[in-house]
């Protein structure tokens, strides 16, 4: 069931972290310009990845003994919440700092955790998601991709589309069928990590209505894995992949992909002297922001105190990504009221940018349609 979210704030000792983290976002990112910005999510840089674990910025919540910072959730909330605003280019070390590593953390054995950890804490190595299939989109539960036991480990056959970056990453945690049929739903699925450099794997690109390669296929023809690519139980995939979701639905990513296209409109009505109804659709903005900041941070403080808020999460993801797509139609709907107004160019692109990028913003981590379905059983009405 669905249960009632207490108010909370962010520990004085995380929010002393924002300095440290403005320092290097002056350094590496404000001179970048904002076309480059707004697509943080999607913004790869392996110099800036590697300079935020240099800071010791990566890995926060993954305990010292294996490379990380051992702190809270909010640590990393602070980190994030600070980048996205910015629109730093965080697309490369994302997967794996957010829920990667904590997956490892969670399920993964002595061995995986020493051979993992570290390195994604260093920056070294970057990770994927494999969820979504062909024909299944985010139903998890009809996946079709397969892993059979060998001699030597699994067998892995199938395919994965929408995978972001994963031309770039070098590993997969993927949700696969171990056991019994499509039929069986949750039963007999299981997390596996995938080399993506394996032969037999094969990465084809996805080019979006801007011209970008951020998503992928990924085909998985007879890949041999050994034994220890499994992750945590074999037929427990279901329970673990809810689990890494809660961590991707809940936090500040889902609201703040829309900021610096907001911050640069604000700028741009302060040159041109905006009107009372112009002020007034900025303050609504800006009110709803600062009320989905406080689910967010409320949520986190339940991951914090070891919880899986899976239905809450679910809630705030889909009115967050609601709130980060309304932002872009806001601004093109105010400018193009305003025909006469002079606009920068810089500006124009990158509203033309976001426009294009906004309707991920609902498929990422769950579509709209799936994410109803969870809350409405959380809620008991259905």
């Amino acid at each position: 069931m669905f249960d009632a979210l207490q108010l909370a704030s962010i520990p004085a000792e995380d929010e002393a972290l924002r300095p440290k983290v403005r320092a290097l976002i002056a350094e590496h990112v404000l001179q970048r310009p904002i076309t480059d910005r707004v697509r943080s999510w999607m913004g790869v840089d392996a110099a800036f990845s590697r300079a935020l674990a240099e800071a010791g910025l990566l890995g926060l919540t993954v305990p010292a003994a294996y490379g990380g910072g051992g702190r809270g959730p909010f640590a990393r909330y602070v980190v994030v919440e600070e980048l996205l605003a910015a629109g730093a280019p965080v697309g490369l070390h994302w997967i794996a700092d957010r829920q990667s590593a904590l997956l490892i953390l969670g399920f993964g054995t002595q061995a995986q955790k020493q051979l993992y950890l570290p390195r994604i804490c260093r920056g070294e190595i970057f990770f994927c998601i494999g969820m979504s299939e062909p024909g299944a989109g985010s139903d998890l539960a009809s996946v079709r991709s397969r892993a059979e036991r060998t001699e030597q480990g699994w067998r892995l056959t199938g395919q994965k589309i929408w995978t972001t970056s994963a031309h770039l990453c070098d590993y997969m945690i993927a949700l696969v069928r171990t056991s019994g049929a499509p039929g069986d739903r949750q039963q007999g699925l299981s997390q596996l990590i995938v080399d993506l450099r394996a032969p037999g794997v094969a990465i084809r690109g996805i080019e979006d209505a801007t011209g970008h390669r951020d998503f992928n296929e990924v085909f998985f023809d007879g890949v041999e894995l050994p034994a220890d690519a499994l992750l945590g139980t074999e037929g427990a995939g279901w329970a673990q992949v809810n689990a890494e979701l809660a961590f991707e639905r809940s936090g500040p990513e889902r609201i703040w992909a829309s900021a610096v296209l907001l911050d640069g409109w604000i700028a741009h009505l302060k040159r041109s002297g905006a009107g009372e109804a112009r002020v007034e659709r900025v303050g609504a903005l800006t009110t709803q922001l600062a009320a989905l900041r406080t689910l967010s941070i409320a949520l986190t403080a339940r991951l914090a105190a070891g919880e899986r808020p899976l239905t809450e999460a679910s809630l705030y993801k889909d009115l967050g990504t609601s709130f980060e797509q309304a932002i872009p139609v806001a601004i093109a709907d105010d400018l193009g009221s305003h025909p006469d107004e002079p606009v920068a160019p810089e500006l124009r692109a990158a509203l033309v940018e976001a426009l294009a990028l906004a309707p991920t913003y609902s498929l990422r981590g769950g579509t709209r349609e799936i994410l109803r379905g969870i809350i409405a059983r959380g809620l008991g009405l259905r």
